[in-house]
């Protein structure tokens, strides 16, 4: 037995993982390497081949690495929770008009349930991932810190992680730089891993094509929401659209209407499949609701004030002040307008680099 006990990691193939793993290991611990298969992607129908994590190449990847350095290496099929939780909401949310988040959902509810129960089959104290985020306790609550390379911070997708999930997870990397990582890669003889690009797709939609993605998983869809209607603030029919579901708040490609000027997606109405169009500044908004709320610095704070609040993965953030309206349930007020608020999309609350929680979009206005 290590003497810093022993640790199931998270393995893709990719270059972070495979880094985390091998810090983990020099560092003393017994490392077991597991990789996850969430999805078939013979049956996804795209037209890019499959890429990222989960594909037959990437497990091998995994396993040689594990071979190469003595531990043991497993691979861990959950395609159907997955399936069942992160794309039945995926396809659910577009169809109800929302944006999901699924990479927050796959996180929160499949991987870090399933790694901890194989942690517990191996006899693993420990779980660990190569995202790039720190872990910290205060009073005995854990909660996740930004990274230390903020251009590769992934704190945004770890918002809903437990108590009990967060006591259990290292993060290897969250003190390092990715040019650090890769240069280490490079190091230690792994210049397969090092060389691969980064992948910023949807692991289930590899060619990034989503519409033809809900298509495809909903056959019938386009002949049920063809002939839905674009129009302005005011009402007025700009033209026509292929559906609802094929748009999202903030969206200003692919539109397929020319209107002479620059135009944005700035609301979804399901129920009678009309996309309202408008200038950008129609996308502002200063206040919205969150649901579905996960806590971490704090237990289930009644207000909050001088917050950073992201709405999207690659959003700086904005000032804001929280106000808890019902258990699960806060209202955001920012102390500024705030552009493309997306209903289905994750809010994140800082204070500073700490994650003080997070929560699900519900309103905007």
């Amino acid at each position: 037995m290590s003497k810093m006990g022993k640790i199931l990691v998270a393995m893709s193939g990719g270059l972070d993982s495979t880094m985390a793993a091998l810090h983990l290991h020099e560092q003393g611990y017994e490392v077991v390497g597991v990789t996850m298969k969430t999805f078939d992607y013979a049956k996804s129908g795209g037209s890019k081949k499959e890429t990222g994590c989960c594909n037959l190449d990437t497990i091998n990847d995994a396993r040689e690495v594990a071979v190469k350095n003595g531990f043991a290496h497993y691979i861990l099929d959950i395609k159907e929770e997955f399936g069942q939780m992160v794309i039945e909401d995926f396809i659910d949310e577009y169809l109800a008009g929302r944006t999901p988040n699924p990479c927050v959902l796959c996180n929160t509810h499949i991987k870090w349930d399933a790694l901890l129960k194989k942690a517990d089959q191996l006899g693993c104290e420990f779980i660990a991932t190569g995202h790039y985020a720190r872990k910290a306790e205060k009073d005995g609550r854990y909660y996740i810190r930004k990274a230390i390379d903020d251009t590769k911070d992934q704190s945004y997708v770890l918002w809903g992680l437990s108590q009990e999930s967060l006591k259990r997870t290292l993060f290897p990397l969250g003190d390092l730089r990715k040019t650090e990582v890769r240069q280490q890669a490079y190091d230690a003889g792994y210049e397969a891993v090092a060389s691969k690009s980064e992948s910023y797709e949807i692991c289930f939609v590899p060619d990034n094509d989503y519409r033809g993605f809900l298509k495809r998983q909903r056959p019938g869809l386009q002949e049920q929401v063809n002939g839905g209607t674009f129009v302005d603030a005011n009402g007025k029919v700009l033209g026509e659209h292929e559906g609802y579901p094929f748009f999202t708040i903030g969206q200003r490609k692919g539109l397929g209407i020319a209107l002479g000027q620059p135009m944005f997606v700035t609301n979804i109405d399901p129920e009678h499949n009309r996309v309202t169009l408008g200038p950008q500044e129609e996308l502002q908004r200063s206040e919205m609701f969150v649901h579905k709320l996960t806590w971490q610095k704090y237990l289930s704070p009644s207000s909050l004030e001088n917050l950073t609040v992201k709405i999207r993965y690659k959003d700086s953030g904005n000032p804001a002040n929280l106000q808890l309206t019902q258990a699960d349930k806060a209202l955001i007020h920012f102390n500024t307008y705030v552009n493309g608020i997306a209903p289905g999309q994750s809010a994140v609350f800082y204070e500073g680099a700490d994650v003080v929680g997070g929560g699900r979009i519900h309103s905007a206005w």
